[in-house]
């Protein structure tokens, strides 16, 4: 097939992610190596997000790839209910890797997967309904995982599918604080309010929180909100768990962002980065305390790919990779180089609010107005298939052959983790002109 065809049929006959159908015209991508694409006219792409914060590895790592083959060929697939090989070997890698202390797995094939079975396992352990979550927060499409979710993707079908329980808590969000106050002299109140919600609200089963925020911002928390967090859950008796499908795998420059504030949560949710999305594996980690609930209690959970011996072994070798190509120490320097690029670009562009990031996991935040914060749109402005200046500025950035996620208001920076200098100063460059865009349509200073 060529492009147009493969376009046309694919527009015609599927159903695309997170917007109106109308109007989709997709890229057709071909092929894909290291920190870069191509489109079927052969044109290449910088990938400067990693497709969706996923290919943490780059693009066809060989030996991931070699992994899935021969996983293939020896046992492609075996019912939950039996040990295979994989399944061993990735538990043995994993329990090196993961905050001391979670060494209870359960397999799933997504992120959205993970966290519906760390709310359904925080609910049955605790025989308690609620959850609290957080406003700026993403934790998956299914009717769980999108009731705990804070942003405009809940209330767009909340009206049609709700799981009810949730309660949100404030975020750690210093450039907007909720709040209105200012770092430090705040005594960190958007921790101490969820102090006073556990107080207050009763029936709590869980707090789920994304240690830094993903899709809604890159939001990096100050360094005593996460640990006091895990102090209040603890002293109410409340379950903590920690969403690291896009912060987990080396994006922060550690295995996972806990491990920056030395905070282990009773349940780790991780995807995406755990065979560089070569293959779809989600993972759902918990405390044995947590697994001993249901030694002689009924686990109600499970489904016919979990476990899935494909999905595992790739996740072993990708462990093994990450370590041979010294990749949590390469984010560490180059996410310094990134900040500090992106401060430089942000100084020349009024329509640049703040920069902001950790590792190579970074946002750029764009503003019609410095003074006022105001951004240029809203989640309503998204829902309602209104044009964004974002989406401005991403496209003219892919026509300089530089793919980069923007979202509502702000741009995702996070290239695959093997992404070189050369590569890096390239993407930027492009983001410099791209922004310009933006400039012409910020509101003047004053």
């Amino acid at each position: 097939m060529d492009g147009e065809e493969i376009r046309r049929i694919v527009r015609e006959t599927n159903y695309v992610t997170w917007r109106r159908q109308g109007g989709w015209e997709p890229l057709v991508v071909t092929r894909a190596e290291g920190s870069r694409f191509w489109d079927s006219s052969g044109k290449e792409y910088l990938d400067l997000s990693s497709q969706l914060i996923a290919t943490n590895l780059g693009h066809g790592n060989a030996r991931v790839a070699d992994a899935i083959a021969s996983q293939a060929r020896a046992l492609a697939y075996a019912a939950p209910g039996f040990a295979t090989e994989a399944r061993a070997r990735l538990s043995l890698a994993l329990l090196d890797v993961l905050p001391k202390g979670l060494e209870r797995f359960f397999f799933s094939t997504s992120g959205t997967e993970a966290n519906e079975a760390a709310l359904k396992i925080a609910r049955a352990v605790t025989r308690r309904t609620k959850v609290l979550a957080r406003y700026r927060s993403y934790h998956g499409a299914t009717a769980g995982s999108i009731s705990v979710t804070g942003e405009l993707r809940r209330r767009a079908i909340e009206p049609l599918q709700k799981v009810p329980g949730t309660v949100f808590a404030p975020d750690c969000y210093c450039y907007r604080c909720p709040f209105g106050l200012t770092y430090p002299s705040c005594g960190v109140a958007c921790a101490e309010y969820v102090d006073y919600q556990l107080s207050r609200e009763g029936d709590v089963a869980a707090m789920i929180v994304e240690p830094v925020v993903g899709t809604n911002g890159v939001i990096v928390p100050v360094p005593e909100y996460l640990p006091r967090i895990r102090a209040i859950t603890k002293e109410h008796d409340v379950l903590l768990i920690a969403d690291e499908v896009m912060s987990g795998w080396g994006r922060v420059g550690e295995w996972f962002a806990v491990d920056r504030w030395k905070v282990v949560p009773d349940l780790l949710t991780t995807a995406k980065g755990i065979t560089g999305a070569q293959i779809p594996l989600g993972l759902t980690a918990t405390t044995a305390a947590v697994h001993d609930a249901f030694r002689d209690a009924y686990f109600p959970h499970g489904h016919t790919y979990e476990a899935h011996p494909l999905t595992l072994a790739p996740g072993t070798a990708a462990i093994e990779e990450y370590r041979r190509l010294d990749l949590l120490a390469k984010s560490r320097r180059d996410g310094e180089y990134l900040l500090a690029r992106l401060e430089e670009i942000a100084s020349k562009h009024p329509s640049v609010g703040e920069v902001r990031g950790l590792g190579l996991f970074a946002a750029v935040e764009l503003v019609k107005n410095r003074r006022t914060k105001a951004p240029f749109n809203t989640e309503e402005d998204k829902v309602a298939g209104r044009p964004l200046v974002v989406d401005q500025v991403t496209g003219a950035m892919m026509k300089e052959g530089v793919f980069c996620i923007g979202w509502v208001s702000h741009l995702v920076i996070a290239p695959p983790l093997i992404v070189t200098r050369e590569e890096l100063d390239h993407g930027l460059e492009v983001l410099d002109r791209a922004l310009a865009l933006a400039d012409a349509k910020a509101e003047p200073a004053t």
